[in-house]
Parts: C-alpha cells; structure tokens; sequence
C-alpha cells in the first residue's frame, strides 16, 4: 500500500508484534538509514513499549542518544538520554495485588522497579522465572515482594491467555482507582499507575519537544497500544494486530514478520528527502 501523507515529527512504534519480527529482530542497517533521514528532517523515533528500559537498550546498541523511550507502558520516559518521569505506585496498591495474587496462585507474577525486576520466592514458578528471563535485562529473586529497595513501576502478570480479559476486569474490581490494569497480549497483563500508558508517555515527550499531537504517529498491535494510536493524528495497526486494535488505528500495514514499520517509514522518511 501506499501512503501519500506528510512526514510526521514524532514516531512511536510498539516493539513486540510490531517492530520485531516473530523472531525478536529487525533489519538494523534498513533502520539506521531510516533514522538518518528521520533527524536530518527533525523528526524523533520512541519505543513505545511495556518492557523494561535495560532490555529495550540491549534491542538497540550503538544508538544510544538517538532514540527516546516510553518503557514500561509509560511507567518510565527517557528523552534520548534523559529520565524525565518513572512512576511510583503506592506501597497499599503494591499489597493489594500481592494479595489478589496469593488468592489466585495460577496468576505468575513480576514486579518491576527501576533498578531491576523482581520474582518473590515461593509465590513464582521457577520454569517461570527462567522463561520470563529472557524479557528482562534485569530480573531478581526476592524474598518479599513489599520490602524490596527500589521505586515500584508496575506489576507485570502472565494469566490464561484465554481468560486475560477476565483477569483484568477482576483487577479493576479488586483493585480500582489504586492502579490501571491493561491486557497487552498472549495472556500478559500489566497493572500500572493510573494516568500512565503509552500515550501519556508520548504527551510528555511531545508537549517537551512542542510537537502537536497531529503531527505524531504510531504503530500498535496489542490492547494497550490503543491510547496511543488514538493519542496520535496518523496511525498504523500492523496486520497482525487484534481487531480491537485495527478498529482504532487509521490504516493497517503489513505485519511484523514482513517489516511493516520500516516499510510505512520507507515512504514517509523516502531516500530523496535525505539532504
């Protein structure tokens, strides 16, 4: 498909199911040319994305400076080389969950902190815990989940893939007005700070760099990309994306496994705009 728009100032991009391939890479020299062009018209890229800040920079060496993130579904902004907010969840939320989850131990469970992620011992699956590690630049046993010394941005779960939904509305029940529970995908979960998800990350970075939200886009596949795509004047859903998620966007682009991303960026950012 073509695209006969205007080059946007801002692009944010999803990285599971949306960036990355199926097989967690990309086409890094097609990427480099790319943000070549992006800077030499003033534009900005944000990962926009749930994981954690260390893995996300291990996904992006040697480009450092260049890139700015939205990590931890807004829990955590970095401007290039900046931390300009990290949530702070409140020590009773922080209990709350701990206490939902000890009522419904199918529910595997991580806490992440600015320093590192955390599994408590006893409460998490050690076959868990070694899969899950590949996710995290940093993840840590703890031997208490409420006593930990670090500043508490989010819980990330994994629940029955086909009962997610019903996991995020126990939650919101259990737990509503002390955190925001979103489903982003493949039976995970994250339970963040109210106010914070993508797109109040992206708000932030924008209002910072006065770019208007129609002058930003993003590219989403999962549940919580949806705020930012609406957040955004122009948006992409990638072939693969929920239908929830294509109904919010304004087009649908090719997949992850196909690039996508890069493809759409290929038009927006084209060779001849490089001076």
């Amino acid at each position: 498909m073509e695209y006969n728009l205007k080059s946007p100032k801002l692009i944010a991009a999803d990285i599971d199911g949306t960036f990355l391939r199926p097989d967690r890479t990309y086409d890094r020299p097609r990427f480099e040319r790319i943000l070549k062009r992006m800077h030499a018209k003033g534009a900005k890229f944000v990962v926009a994305s749930g994981n954690q800040i260390a893995l996300l920079e291990n996904l992006f060496p040697g480009f450092e400076g260049q890139i700015s993130y939205v990590a931890e579904n807004g829990a955590l902004i970095r401007d290039e080389q900046e931390v300009i907010f990290a949530g702070n969840m409140d020590p009773y939320a922080i209990k709350r969950v701990l206490e939902v989850q000890r009522q419904h131990p199918e529910i595997q469970l991580v806490l992440c902190g600015v320093k590192s992620a955390y599994c408590q011992r006893g409460l998490t699956d050690p076959r868990f815990f070694d899969f899950i590690n590949q996710f995290y630049g940093r993840l840590a046993w703890a031997d208490d989940l409420q006593t930990i010394d670090d500043q508490v941005l989010k819980f990330a779960l994994l629940v029955p893939e086909e009962q997610s939904l019903q996991y995020v509305d126990l939650f919101k029940q259990e737990l509503g007005g002390l955190i925001e529970a979103t489903d982003t995908g493949f039976g995970y979960i994250d339970l963040i700070v109210p106010g914070c998800h993508k797109a109040s990350g992206l708000q932030k970075l924008a209002e910072r760099w006065n770019i208007d939200p129609q002058d930003c886009a993003a590219f989403g596949d999962g549940g919580n990309d949806i705020e930012m795509l609406n957040y955004c004047g122009l948006s992409f859903a990638m072939a693969n994306a929920q239908d929830s998620v294509k109904a919010a966007a304004q087009y649908v682009c090719k997949s992850d496994a196909e690039d996508g991303v890069l493809e759409v960026l290929d038009q927006l950012y084209p060779e001849e705009s490089h001076i």
